[in-house]
């Protein structure tokens, strides 16, 4: 059963919805407020809706995670069964220290259609829709990956452009990427927004790898999989905590990389809203008695795939949350 194009405009109003809570505590230096804010928000209008929904990416499991929590179920318990991943707030820093990137992020796709991926680490790579899905791989050199990609692309090795999170662990990756004299985009959080870049030219970034946040990559992968992108994920399991948690998931084999096609597959639709203005989309705007914001929004059937700028009255935001029925094809 797809999923309504009619859905795209009620997750929108939920992602910026929780972004604009979020933003209050822009720049207030207290993350845990901020994060809370947007889970608050997201949560309550989610049990609105007249859906049989499942959060498989959510803020814990639920001995870490009161709201939104792995396995929780949300809406009323009527109409659609669907799986739901939500980040409420992609980019706590951010949002901190009011520096750009923040996000509100949240997608659905039809019910066992979306990885339940555990908490912890994942290997990811990512690249647009013009490479062929052979030529990037995450068992490949990294050497062999940027030169297929310079050969796929019509490029000079020079001319790429490399995005990952600057961190320690990525070392090696960074001194072997300046070897060969590809450009960097280090980012220091946010890698949802880090794998999306592949997803337009406009952009300017050919290549995202590295090891990130497992739940991030399924998200991402939501977006990507609209945009006929390629991607690949392998998670990393460092505590033997890690490992019993991904088997009570019923993962089994620990080293398996995972196509696109395994993370999400079916109709989906994914919504990310600006908090603080990044590369993907602008931020919250608060200008006399109004709002802006800015929403990227992906649905797969209807081959959607943009950005919704939406101005509101403040006073409706305080108004009691607006019940939503959401029937399914």
């Amino acid at each position: 059963m797809a999923l309504d194009i009619s859905l795209i405009k009620i997750f929108e109003n939920i992602t910026s919805r929780a972004a604009l809570a979020s933003y209050h505590f822009v720049g207030k230096k207290d993350k845990t407020a901020a994060d809370k804010a947007a889970v608050d928000v997201m949560r309550n209008l989610l049990n609105n809706l007249d859906i049989q929904g499942k959060i498989v990416i959510g803020e814990g499991e639920l001995d870490e995670a009161p709201m939104l929590y792995i396995g929780e179920k949300v809406g009323t318990g009527q109409g659609l069964e669907m799986d739901i991943a939500v980040d409420p707030l992609e980019g706590t820093n951010f949002a901190a220290n009011n520096l750009p990137g923040a996000l509100s992020v949240l997608a659905v796709a039809e019910k066992n259609n979306l990885f339940h991926a555990p908490e912890t680490y994942m290997n990811k790579i990512a690249v647009g829709s013009n490479i062929p899905r052979d030529a990037i791989d995450l068992d490949n050199s990294l050497k062999k990956n940027i030169y297929n990609l310079a050969d796929c692309k019509n490029k000079d090795i020079k001319e790429l452009t490399a995005c990952l999170l600057d961190r320690p662990r990525h070392k090696k990756i960074i001194d072997e990427l300046n070897e060969l004299k590809v450009n960097l985009k280090l980012i220091s959080d946010g890698d949802i927004t880090g794998a999306l870049l592949v997803s337009n030219e406009k952009y300017g970034v050919d290549i995202f790898m590295g090891i990130g946040g497992g739940p991030e990559g399924v998200l991402a992968a939501s977006a990507l999989d609209a945009y006929n992108c390629n991607f690949q994920g392998r998670f990393i399991f460092e505590k033997e905590n890690d490992i019993y948690r991904a088997k009570k998931m019923g993962i089994k084999e620990l080293d398996r990389k995972y196509e696109l096609s395994e993370i999400i597959s079916g109709d989906s639709i994914f919504c990310a809203t600006g908090i603080t203005s990044g590369d993907l989309v602008k931020g919250i705007k608060l200008i006399d008695d109004k709002y802006s914001s800015e929403t990227l929004v992906t649905h797969k059937n209807s081959n959607t795939k943009k950005v919704i700028k939406r101005t509101e009255n403040l006073t409706s935001w305080f108004q009691s949350p607006i019940k939503y029925g959401v029937k399914g094809k």
